[in-house]
């Protein structure tokens, strides 16, 4: 009877961890997903590593229980929005690239996370999901999730210093990638600015700059592939360095 109410304790507190990595990691934070489907794929990552886990559950008490679980919450949740600050980059890039383009005018509503965005970060996002699960990178996020069951026991504390440093490089990493993805398409467009700038300077009567809206738009649409093309490699390399991360955070 002890072993089978520490194997259940053990999944309980796997499952919690597992349920705030759920609610912040990308792709399975859409809103999409349905809170029970969560729920039920949160049990399917806990199951296994249960009996693993039984030994490092705390005592019975209700204090250490509560403890317990508000840990493995922090914990779960600092993982998976590790995981998200390193996607964003993708969803950043495609904004980038409709703030210079001028199509940050018209909004659309983005099914997976069920707010207005715009044209290009919504489609860089759906793209990027789909390449995601066709490449089978979520295998490795998810991998990358369940070394932490390792790495980081029930009964052991959260690294803050290491979580603070990983928050700092993973903002500056989402930038970078985010620029390395759009960076060309932008360049061009900052040009096509100069270049309708100049030519208003030399000839104002023609108002150059009416027609900068429809050129950046024609340009946007002829050369997004430069930015498209980029993707898969941009996307490997933020997998690899999620998957990185978590481990990092997770002591391993």
């Amino acid at each position: 009877m002890e072993l089978q109410t520490a194997n259940l304790t053990a999944l309980l507190l796997a499952m919690v961890r597992a349920s705030a990595w759920l609610a912040l990691c990308p792709p399975f934070n859409s809103r999409l997903i349905p809170a029970r489907i969560k729920a039920l794929l949160a049990l399917a990552l806990a199951l296994p590593m249960s009996p693993k886990l039984a030994g490092q559950v705390p005592e019975l008490a209700t204090s250490a229980l509560l403890v317990s679980v508000v840990e493995q919450v922090l914990v779960g949740a600092a993982l998976g929005f590790i995981t998200a600050l390193l996607f964003a980059a993708i969803q950043a890039a495609g904004d980038m690239i409709d703030l210079f383009g001028g199509f940050t005018l018209a909004m659309a509503f983005d099914p997976l996370s069920q707010v207005q965005s715009s044209i290009f970060g919504r489609f860089y996002n759906l793209l990027a999901v789909t390449l995601l699960f066709a490449t089978e990178g979520h295998q490795m996020v998810l991998r990358g999730f369940m070394m932490s069951y390792t790495s980081l026991p029930l009964n052991d504390t959260l690294s803050l210093e290491t979580l603070s440093r990983l928050l700092t490089e993973g903002v500056v990493d989402m930038f970078l990638a985010a620029i390395q993805i759009a960076g060309p398409l932008i360049a061009v467009l900052f040009l096509t600015d100069v270049g309708f700038g100049l030519l208003n300077r030399v000839a104002p009567a023609l108002n150059a700059f009416s027609l900068g809206f429809p050129a950046k738009i024609f340009l946007v649409l002829m050369l997004g592939g430069t930015a498209i093309a980029v993707l898969p490699r941009a996307l490997d390399v933020i997998v690899e360095k999620a998957v990185s991360a978590v481990v990092t955070l997770s002591g391993a």
